[in-house]
């Protein structure tokens, strides 16, 4: 999305004040939506070469919620809460209806460092720098990604610029686009808001016009939405702003197919290509081949042996959740027939959950 942003001031408060206002502000607003941050994104990196973290959970629905207010409560896209619970209501799953919801990620390919965002798996990673002596982790957050003919370039870049409160001067073929959409009203020109589009904080990167923000429609995260930047749920953007520094690496792929290993497990997961990107043109059954291989050059001691069959049915549902490819390991299906369901007891977000506080200046 083409972006014009600039900072607004902050209310001048002590600095003390200010701290303590933006936190009670981001506290407040994470409690009245019903999801006080608890880090589930949030997971220490596998040792041993393995590259699969999270764990997959079900919930009973409850008559209040709908399917996108338990996906976002668990930092879950629309891909993949419809993608996990296909013939479920998005509107009115239903009290009572068991929810699958997929929080086991296979890791994108290393290097594990910076900003990754992979656009088929509409999914953001971040690998914060940690000591020497410490433990590495990896937070990841669903995104809303580019509209066709609106791509996101790959490649490597990074963060130039953060941004608070900024406003959107439209671009002219922006604006035009929604006068041809019948959206003759279109503003020009956004304050700076929970209801301007770039949300209230952004994160600028090297490539031109292409930032990482938030949005003042959370529900289209996990959907093609955006004129090219990459779409956060506001309380995540929040969240990753005081924690990404300027000069933060950002590397953007284009990786439908994942191949991942734990406790010498096979895991495969294949999202559907987007078109306008290289991999939209390759065979997808080429590009699981390879990516097997790929996995199987830089594994560490011999590969366990896999389930073809398996490998095969992934690959004809386009299964973006992790599932088992290993000859002899329960299969996805066994795996979450016995997981103990939990009661899902969360306020809704509402329609209007557009905003979360800044945070406090620094």
């Amino acid at each position: 999305m083409r972006h014009l942003p600039q900072p607004v001031p902050l209310l001048r408060l002590p600095f003390d004040l200010a701290r303590a206002a933006g936190f009670f502000l981001v506290c407040l607003w994470l409690a009245l939506a019903g999801a006080m941050p608890a880090l589930a994104a949030q997971f220490r990196l596998p040792g041993g070469g393995g590259n699969v973290v999270g764990h997959i959970q079900v919930v009973i629905a409850d008559a209040n919620n709908t399917l996108l207010d338990i996906a976002r409560h668990y930092d879950l896209g629309f891909n993949e809460i419809t993608a996990a619970n296909p013939g479920v209501s998005i509107w009115l799953p239903g009290a009572g209806t068991r929810i699958v919801v997929p929080t086991q990620f296979i890791l994108p390919p290393r290097p594990w460092v910076g900003i990754v965002v992979d656009i088929p798996r509409r999914r953001l990673y971040y690998f914060p720098r940690h000591a020497a002596n410490q433990p590495g982790t990896v937070i990841t957050f669903p995104v809303g990604i580019s509209r066709n003919g609106w791509p996101t370039p790959l490649g490597q870049t990074s963060i130039v610029a953060k941004f608070k409160d900024p406003k959107w001067i439209v671009p002219k073929d922006i604006q035009q686009e929604h006068q041809q959409e019948g959206q003759t009203n279109y503003p020009s020109y956004f304050p700076p808001g929970p209801d301007n589009p770039m949300g209230m904080l952004a994160l600028q990167t090297g490539f031109p016009e292409i930032y990482i923000h938030g949005t003042d429609r959370p529900w289209g995260v996990g959907m093609r939405v955006s004129h090219g930047c990459v779409h956060l749920y506001p309380e995540n953007a929040a969240y990753l702003f005081p924690r990404v520094p300027v000069g933060t690496p950002v590397r953007i792929i284009d990786q439908a197919v994942l191949v991942g290993e734990r406790d010498h497990v096979l895991y495969l997961s294949v999202s559907r290509p987007i078109a306008g990107y290289p991999g939209a043109r390759d065979s997808l059954r080429l590009q699981t081949q390879e990516a097997i291989a790929q996995f199987a050059r830089t594994h560490r001691g011999p590969l366990p042996a896999i389930d073809w069959a398996s490998v095969r049915s992934v690959l004809a549902a386009r299964d973006i959740m992790p599932t088992p490819i290993s000859a002899g390991a329960p299969s996805l299906t066994e795996e979450i027939a016995a997981l103990t369901p939990t009661q899902y007891g969360f306020a809704p977000y509402g329609m209007s959950a557009n905003a979360a506080a800044p945070p406090a200046a620094h």
